[in-house]
């Protein structure tokens, strides 16, 4: 599933005032799933030029939520490598798999160690990369459309329908109101 978003009003989440990373660097938010509805994957690569190229997958298989996580990590790096991406940096709700790959935290759970073998080969790949924390409510675009990736199938032979994003300032109603011809509503 790759639902379309204008590269517009999506996130105001990294501005100018990061100064962490210098003008080439990319920035990749993702974000996993794992509830009674299914298993669902979340990533958005940035571009420099704050192009948004948004991915989401459904995972086929039992998993917990820290395999999600780390599932939609590796989505987002390799989507990252594809792009031929030299200076990247990462962020995710997930203290967890940000403190295991920034080598913080051991990694002790047996299914998530080839995960993070796995990712610490991919970073090779790279000039830089970083892995940063944020808080679940800064992460809310990627959070959102993990959950709804989790809640519903999708064939295998069919791709997503575009999904569209919009901001309203009134309420919809207000363009039914009719201008009198003394000039008020």
């Amino acid at each position: 599933m790759q639902p379309e978003f204008p590269d517009e009003d999506i996130l105001a989440l990294f501005g100018e005032k990061e100064g962490s990373h210098d003008g080439k660097a990319w920035i990749l938010l993702f974000d996993g799933a794992s509830n009674a509805l299914g298993h669902g994957i979340r990533a958005v690569l940035i571009s420099p030029e704050n192009h948004y190229i948004p991915m989401t997958a459904r995972l086929c298989f039992s998993c917990t939520n820290n395999v999600a996580e780390y599932e939609a990590c590796v989505m987002g790096i390799l989507a990252a490598i594809e792009s031929k991406v030299k200076v990247l940096e990462v962020y995710s709700d997930s203290a967890l798999v940000v403190h295991q790959l920034k080598g913080e935290w051991g990694t002790r759970d047996q299914k998530l160690i080839p995960y993070q073998s796995y990712i610490r080969g991919l970073m090779k790949h790279f000039d830089s990369i970083k892995f940063h924390h944020i808080p679940r409510e800064d992460n809310q675009l990627v959070d959102a459309l993990t959950t709804l990736s989790s809640m519903f199938e999708i064939s295998q032979d069919e791709g997503m329908p575009m999904i569209k994003m919009r901001s309203y300032e009134q309420p919809t109603y207000c363009y039914l109101v009719e201008e009198e011809s003394d000039g008020k509503p």
